[in-house]
């Protein structure tokens, strides 16, 4: 099963992530699938989140499913709706 999930960065008491598509039975340090952006909770305006938005979509079509702190980010981001809107396009095209 493929997911997108958060991978610990930076240094002691100073995390960051990265926003990463690996597969499940693997170890959230091995090697990802792909990177789809960076999340540091400690930024200036309290959190900064970079997501490539496009690569997320297309992922999340394709079955990645979100781990509950990714799935909370995208929301904040307004991504997750984007991809409930595509995927209702994709269920109405298929009819």
């Amino acid at each position: 099963m493929v997911k997108i999930r958060l991978r610990r960065t930076g240094r002691r008491n100073s995390p960051s992530y990265r926003i990463v598509v690996s597969d499940s039975r693997r170890t959230p340090a091995s090697t990802a699938l792909a990177e789809l952006g960076h999340y540091d909770p400690l930024g200036r305006k309290g959190y900064e989140i970079s997501l490539d938005e496009k690569a997320a979509i297309d992922w999340l079509l394709k079955g990645a499913i979100p781990s509950d702190s990714v799935k909370t980010l995208l929301k904040k981001q307004g991504v997750y709706a984007k991809f409930l809107a595509a995927k209702k396009e994709a269920k109405v095209a298929k009819k």
